[in-house]
């Protein structure tokens, strides 16, 4: 059975997965090929011309394409809520009531279109409408690789009409408690506050959760933006997540924020500053998202829990890291699986898991997402003749023999580095083949990082990876943590030990390295640990402010002769600029 996710015709994220016989080959975002980030009203084209090379299939073989958009039935109450919330806005209402499934119907015409594009035969492929939040759930619980009762949570801004997900997982069948509907959306609340703080909606909440713990969460009080009142949510529609009429418009565009709360907050914010009032802003909408989400998990999934403590968690206020650490500390949780693409990109793997399960098959745990095309040693040195033809000052090759041993040499000797190796990681998070590192006990490189390579906000966090023989002391866990989806509190000890990735309240939002998920970035960090003693990089996205994951060789050079970086190693290639061989300081033993 082949099974081809697609999603992307909702506005943003596209993204490609493909599931052969049960085994998740291949899956990729559309904006690491188009070089533009979200993928902005786009199929994912291009990704699903990879998944469908690496898996070296024609579009004429698949046999279903999946598709995290359904039609929702006017019997339900989705459509009546979202028409009763958004009485003020009469066209929308209207619109939910009569005409509900225009936006399935619309997409649905772009997925077939794409789908006739890559050579898929629609008279013998069928098409699978999956409902976003069930896509949301089964690419969590699906992949878990829990066999016990689980208790499903998806916290997202909005599928089709649904916002918040509550349900449980047995068998392989995914069941449905309950869901709250748009406007009243505890991912959609954030994303307003994301824009008020300056920042772009679907891209710049975890900005608001890294400028959260600067601020004070009990300053100000903003309960009244999410009313609760039991298992039941109400946002305050006149402040946050609004339409038409009631949006500040600014520049020639709307915000999902009204007038009314710049009446009582202020002007929005503006610039890279962390400063006063909006850090103390930042802190109180984290902590009430943190707040009502706790509130609603222990209604509405704790009897669940009770029986086998597991959760797994997807949507992207899955994303929100501190919330995850809080939810783990319940005493009633004892695994959390956090899908690793929990945001819209992985719902075109969510819909093709889902398929899968309904077809009777039962897919392993996900171990890494290490799902992206690789590139060879000579496509490698091919991409850096063809940069050097181009330049007027040639950029240096040399050929390691140990990669890692001499990678590590570069690192802790303060140097940071651009590494590129392997397949490219699905997902959000840089996690060892497309990342820069740098050592976390050398002075000043977290700002140096983020002011002359990322050119970025001076305040944002490093992550570390960590081998996971120190994992247990350094974190006082032995929890999974495969894929930074939780942060941890840092024993004291090693706080002092690797500084530049603790944050401000003394957390880290960790990943624990296995060697069989990524072997050659964990013998870099056995490098690491026997140079420095600890076994410990520092790890961000190998890309700068703005721009999606570097894809290619070609991305990973054009990323690195524009910035400040001196060293990028692609595979067994060390590639460097303004410095002499003999700066580079690596035996060659």
């Amino acid at each position: 059975m082949i099974i081809l996710g697609l999603s992307g015709a909702l506005n943003h994220d596209a993204s490609a997965a493909l599931i052969v016989d049960g085994e998740v080959v291949a899956a990729a975002e559309e904006e690491r090929f188009v070089r533009s980030k979200h993928a902005k009203n786009q199929m994912p084209l291009q990704a699903a011309r990879y998944c469908l090379d690496a898996a070296k299939l024609k579009g004429a073989q698949v046999d279903v394409v999946a598709f995290p958009f359904a039609p929702i039935s006017l019997l339900r109450k989705d459509r009546w809520h979202y028409a009763r919330r958004y009485w003020y806005a009469p066209d929308r209402a209207l619109d939910a009531l009569l005409n509900g499934n225009r936006r399935f119907r619309r997409n649905k015409q772009k997925v077939m279109a794409a789908g006739t594009e890559l050579g898929i035969n629609w008279d013998k492929t069928e098409f699978a409408p999956v409902e976003h939040h069930l896509a949301h759930a089964s690419s969590a619980y699906h992949l878990s690789g829990f066999t016990e009762k689980t208790a499903i949570l998806g916290i997202d801004g909005k599928g089709e009409f649904a916002t918040t997900f509550f349900g449980y997982g047995e068998a392989g069948k995914i069941h449905k408690l309950h869901e709250f509907y748009d406007p009243d959306s505890l991912s959609g609340v954030y994303g307003a506050m994301t824009e008020f703080l300056g920042f772009e909606m679907l891209d710049g909440e975890y900005k608001v959760m890294g400028m959260a713990p600067y601020g004070d969460a009990d300053r100000y009080d903003f309960s009244h933006l999410i009313k609760r009142q039991g298992g039941e949510i109400k946002v305050a529609a006149d402040l946050v997540n609004t339409v038409g009429l009631r949006r500040h418009k600014a520049n020639g565009r709307g915000y999902y924020f009204s007038d009314k709360l710049i009446e009582q907050l202020g002007p929005p914010r503006e610039g890279d500053l962390a400063d006063e009032p909006y850090i103390h802003y930042a802190a109180a909408m984290q902590k009430l998202f943190e707040q009502r989400s706790l509130e609603l998990l222990e209604h509405h999934l704790k009897p669940v829990l009770q029986e086998t403590g597991k959760l797994a968690f997807a949507g992207g206020g899955a994303l929100n890291v501190k919330l995850n650490q809080k939810i783990l500390d319940l005493p009633y949780v004892d695994e959390l699986f956090v899908q690793p693409a929990a945001g819209d990109s992985g719902t075109s793997l969510g819909a093709a898991t889902y398929v899968a399960a309904q077809r009777g098959t039962r897919l392993p745990r996900m171990q890494h997402v290490y799902l992206g095309p690789s590139f060879s040693n000579a496509q490698c040195l091919a991409a850096v003749e063809q940069c050097n033809a181009q330049r007027s000052e040639a950029l240096t090759t040399e050929q390691l023999h140990d990669t890692p041993k001499q990678v590590a040499q570069l690192l802790a000797a303060g140097h940071p580095v651009a590494w590129f190796q392997g397949r490219m990681e699905f997902g959000p998070r840089a996690l060892g083949a497309r990342s820069i590192l740098g050592s976390p006990n050398a002075p000043g490189i977290a700002d140096r990082i983020n002011e002359q390579i990322k050119f970025r906000e001076r305040w944002r966090p490093f992550c570390p990876s960590v081998l996971d023989t120190c994992a247990k002391e350094l974190l006082n866990s032995e929890h999974p943590a495969p894929f930074m989806t939780i942060t941890f509190e840092v024993n004291q000890a090693w706080r002092e030990r690797i500084p530049q990735v603790v944050h401000e309240d003394g957390t880290a939002r960790v990943q624990v390295v296995e060697p069989k998920a990524n072997p050659r970035y964990y013998a870099l960090l056995q490098a690491m640990e026997q140079l420095t003693g600890n076994g410990v990089v520092l790890n961000t996205s190998l890309n700068r402010r703005g721009e999606p994951l570097v894809c290619s060789p070609q991305d990973a050079l054009t990323m690195f002769v524009e910035s400040d970086l001196q060293y990028l190693v692609m595979e067994d290639t060390l590639v460097s600029k303004n410095v002499s061989k003999t700066d580079t300081k690596i035996s060659t033993a």
